[in-house]
């Protein structure tokens, strides 16, 4: 599937998650002749895993040779989860498109500088369209258990199904095209296996590479797979008004792999929080000199926290469903969700301990000693499970309330700081409230992974900021047009862009934004 590249294009896009295939399209319809770089592979729905023991196939660890759709990176104040391969974040995402409540739109460096909620609303409806959002049509075990838990806190009113980028077809049926009047892929109905995260391997999720990528391409964008930027430096005037010179190499070749260059008139720096961020950091000491000072900060980890509740109950199965199937607001600056793996996936297990609250992490090694000796079996249960994933509810907890992190360089990976507010915690206690709640209603017990239960660190799957938009240089990275300060033709198009807590998956808002920043560039003069 790898195309010819040219030695010069309008616009390089680096990274082809939510906002670099929003930008791919929408480049490409304009008439610019574009290239997209992605560090990860291709992968078609046979190619991936059964389930997430297929550590090759699920892992991003580059240093092992595991070259998979799955990343975990743990820094000093977060560990945050990502996806790799061409489609980005979609390949494991679990293909939930809420929409943020009126906090986000008025909160942090963009607010005051439109009324942003009314600004995004057509665009939230173009991607909602171009993903395929449907509304989750049935519920399974896992959902159920979360409307119990509703309506235990009175809130069994606002409890709803998810709005999905699923095809909700007959069951693994392929008929062609329902989404883009025959211009798209084939597709097949979803089965409900649960297993969305580890990569749909039914055709029925509605990855970027069945929608705006593959469109993109049909429009004459090229996708170079497998292939790492490592600098981005203007070619000729020190702002980029000559346009911009990229080298990158193969990012799953050997270690001393040959550098190659492509030059562009425009780039997209998408390459979500881990990837952007940080080549924007480690440019702005080697050439992008007049990038903001606030480069790096303003993170946020969507305040959340990850507990997984694990069942011995052999009658339910919590991994039938889709990833998300529903959602409900425990108080007004929250949103719960029951995620599910599917069936076979219990990698997780091995990385759990029993949840436990403390002030410190000697408190909590303390009390967890305890258990061990005291209930064995509590904590053992989880790792001689043979049918983990259809035992657990994992329930992700996210909140509008707002702290951030300053992201800097470091020697390996990079280096996290508190910038405001507190320290992002995994002990939020209405978190724990609802897994409480939970383990009553499916009469389990919750557990969280080793580096929150010993270090006190939270786990995210959605980090955003670190490019945020601002008035001027002094508040941000990028303007309310996408377009970086000091910079001409240079935008960024994904999570680093957010520049406040959604409280909600972030993924229908970073593409409507995206699309929103590329309806200001015009069409290419002929």
């Amino acid at each position: 599937m790898q195309q010819k590249i040219q030695e010069t294009y309008d616009y390089v896009i680096i990274g082809s998650g939510f906002g670099g295939s929003v930008s791919a399209l929408r480049l490409s319809e304009k008439g610019y002749k574009v290239l997209v770089i992605e560090k990860g592979k291709w992968w078609k729905p046979e190619d991936f895993p059964e389930n997430n023991w297929h550590l090759r196939k699920w892992l991003w660890l580059p240093a092992f040779r595991f070259f998979g759709i799955f990343k975990m990176t743990f820094l000093r104040h977060v560990g945050i989860l990502s996806g790799v391969g061409v489609g980005g974040g979609s390949l494991v995402y679990a293909n939930t498109l809420p929409r943020p409540k009126k906090q986000f739109f008025e909160t942090g460096s963009w607010s005051g500088l439109t009324d942003w909620q009314k600004e995004l609303e057509p665009y939230y409806q173009t991607a909602e369209k171009m993903l395929g959002a449907t509304r989750v049509p049935e519920l399974y075990d896992a959902d159920l258990a979360l409307k119990e838990v509703a309506k235990k806190m009175g809130h069994d009113n606002e409890f709803e199904p998810t709005d999905v980028a699923v095809f909700f077809g007959e069951p693994e049926v392929e008929i062609p095209d329902p989404f883009f009047n025959g211009e798209g892929p084939s597709r097949a109905g979803c089965n409900y296996c649960g297993a969305c995260m580890t990569g749909c391997r039914y055709n029925a999720k509605n990855t970027l590479d069945k929608n705006y990528l593959y469109l993109a391409m049909k429009k004459g964008a090229d996708v170079l797979a497998e292939h790492r930027v490592i600098d981005v430096l203007p070619d000729g005037e020190e702002d980029g008004s000559d346009g911009y010179l990229i080298t990158y190499k193969k990012s799953t070749g050997i270690l001393f792999s040959k550098k190659k260059q492509v030059k562009a008139k425009g780039i997209v720096f998408s390459g979500g929080v881990l990837g952007t961020v940080r080549l924007l950091l480690d440019m702005k000491e080697k050439g992008l000199t007049k990038l903001s000072r606030k480069t790096g900060d303003d993170i946020r980890t969507n305040n959340e926290s990850l507990i997984q509740v694990h069942s011995p109950e052999r009658e339910k199965d919590f991994s039938k469903g889709v990833a998300i199937g529903s959602i409900f607001p425990p108080d007004e600056d929250s949103h719960v969700e029951p995620v599910r793996y599917g069936s076979g996936s219990g990698f997780f297990k091995l990385m759990g301990v029993p949840l436990t609250f403390g002030k410190n992490g000697w408190s909590r090694t303390g009390k967890l000693l305890k258990l061990l000796v005291t209930k064995p079996g509590q904590w053992l249960r989880i790792y001689f499970s043979k049918n983990f994933a259809e035992e657990s509810v994992i329930l992700l907890f996210m909140q509008h309330l707002d702290s951030t992190l300053r992201f800097k360089r470091g020697w390996v990976n990079l280096n996290s700081t508190v910038s405001t507010g507190k320290a992002p915690s995994s002990f939020i206690p209405r978190a724990k409230e609802l897994a409480e709640h939970t383990s009553a209603v499916i009469k389990g017990k919750p557990f969280v992974l080793t580096t929150e239960a010993f270090f006190g660190i939270p786990t995210t799957a959605h980090i955003l900021g670190g490019a945020v938009i601002g008035d001027s240089p002094e508040t941000g990275v990028i303007d309310e047009q996408h377009r970086v300060f000091g910079y001409h033709n240079m935008l960024v198009c994904d999570g680093a862009a957010i520049s406040a807590n959604p409280g909600v998956n972030p993924s229908l808002t970073i593409t409507a934004m995206s699309e929103r920043a590329m309806n200001f560039i015009p069409k290419k003069k002929i």
